[in-house]
């Protein structure tokens, strides 16, 4: 539960830069190598290195049976300079 006032991680994270990325893994069954299986990853990483998907994709690679095949990232920063405008001089916020 968050205190009244405080703000959440995922607001802060968005503040220091990080946009949410979502990325599809496409891996090999461990008991049917011939056939692709598809699981969708999201969290809020950093461009251009994303290192918590690193991180994860090596969690992966050590202790996972399923080899990995394909991996399609998407990013966006939910923030972004031109959200936040004054309209006729005044900017109010609650």
């Amino acid at each position: 539960m968050v205190e009244r006032g405080a703000v959440s991680e995922d607001f802060r994270k968005q503040v220091l830069g990080y946009g949410l990325t979502t990325a599809e893994i496409l891996y090999r069954r461990p008991d049917r190598q011939w056939l692709l299986q598809s699981y969708t990853w999201q969290d809020y990483d950093l461009a251009p290195d994303f290192p918590a998907l690193n991180d994860f994709l090596s969690f992966w690679k050590t202790k996972l049976e399923g080899p990995l095949f394909a991996v399609t990232v998407a990013h966006s920063k939910l923030i972004k300079p031109a959200e936040l405008r004054a309209i006729d001089g005044v900017f109010r916020l609650h």
